[in-house]
């Protein structure tokens, strides 16, 4: 533990190094900085923002290694897993690592991080990236929990942080993750990239526990873009499965549902295998078929016949397939890709079509080739 600590630890110095002498002009280094680049002994701590199920459980994971802090706004969540070991709004049963220290003060835990874990949801990952801004020190590695796109610009999470924090080493954390399975400690794999791979590889021993593995990768962009394509067909699935129409139709829908995806993917520059590894293919048949997506709850009670807006309301947390749909149609357009199954989820979800009817019109359809 120690000796990774300490090659971290050195990877700061070296940036640091870097940094100052390709800067133009004078450069003057915050107490606090000087602080981190002096305790070459000290842990690296981690600051994950975001209370949801997702970020606790990253948190819960990053603990068993290091110091690790959770940010959440909600007071009554970060008292639970402070004094119960439990966040008992998005998680109740599961107990969290007992060194796992959470706190709504956001100043404070930004300050004093040395890798700062986004995992708040889209809509609200700009405000938070910029607030995080006036408080993070240069050149700290940031990595993105969040699944899905910018609205109005269609941009990527990392791309935000690009924007917001720029001139510090960028990735995604991703893959088939099921929050409450790791939380009980079944075995799950996970893929860290980061826009140097070395980086990712020095970070991998900070999210890997017993029984959760992490790989590295290079592909950025391809392996945000498999977790936010996924969630548009999580949805189908799940009106799929709720309609009764089958394991056939379902292992068709999410084997045709990875030929859009990878279609798109590789058109907005990911690479075909990786959307065809863990962070493509595996985080999209997990959350297709399993009971515990939120995605695929969506499409479950789309297919009951509830309207998204009833959908939304009875739901505590983000499904972000519904906004994908729209940028994914969106993108589709702009790039030229035909992407029937999506096309379907977007009427659906954004048009008011009936489910039943639109996805009737998508099994007649003697469209496409295998």
């Amino acid at each position: 533990m120690v000796a990774r600590r300490l090659r971290f630890i050195g990877w700061l110095i070296q940036r640091a190094a870097s940094a100052l002498v390709c800067h133009a002009g004078p450069m003057t280094t915050a107490a606090s900085d000087r602080t981190i680049l002096d305790q070459t002994e000290a842990p690296i701590r981690v600051t994950v923002l975001g209370g949801g199920s997702w970020g606790t459980t990253v948190a819960h994971l990053c603990a068993h290694n290091t110091p690790t802090t959770l940010w959440a706004r909600d007071e009554a969540t970060v008292a639970n897993i402070n004094e119960r070991h439990e966040n008992t709004k998005y998680l109740p049963g599961y107990a969290l690592h007992p060194e796992l220290v959470a706190t709504t003060d956001f100043a404070t835990a930004v300050a004093g991080t040395d890798l700062l874990i986004m995992g708040v949801p889209t809509g609200a990952f700009r405000e938070t990236a910029r607030r995080a801004a006036a408080h993070l020190r240069p050149w700290v590695p940031v990595v993105s929990l969040a699944k899905g796109f910018e609205q109005d610009s269609h941009l990527r999470m990392t791309q935000i942080i690009e924007q917001e924090l720029p001139s510090r080493p960028v990735g995604v954390l991703t893959g088939p993750n099921l929050a409450k399975e790791i939380l009980k400690g079944d075995p799950a794999g996970a893929v860290i990239a980061l826009t140097e791979l070395h980086i990712a590889e020095r970070l991998q021993s900070v999210f890997t526990t017993i029984n959760f593995r992490v790989f590295t990768h290079h592909d950025v962009i391809g392996c945000e873009l498999g977790g936010a394509l996924k969630n548009v067909y999580a949805v189908a699935a799940g009106v799929v499965e709720s309609g009764k129409m089958g394991d056939n139709a379902r292992a068709t829908l999410i084997t045709r549902g990875l030929a859009e995806l990878i279609a798109l993917g590789t058109a907005l520059g990911g690479e075909p295998l990786t959307l065809a590894g863990l962070a493509g293919m595996g985080d999209l048949v997990a959350t297709c078929i399993s009971p515990q997506s939120r995605n695929s709850h969506v499409g479950r009670e789309l297919g009951l016949g509830k309207s998204i807006d009833d959908i939304g309301t009875e739901m505590d947390q983000v499904a972000e397939g519904i906004k994908a749909a729209k940028v994914v149609k969106e993108l589709a357009t702009e790039h030229d890709v035909d992407m029937p199954i999506a096309d379907v989820v977007y009427r659906v979800c954004w048009e008011g079509e009936r489910t039943m009817r639109a996805f009737g019109s998508l099994v007649r359809s003697t469209h496409g080739h295998e």
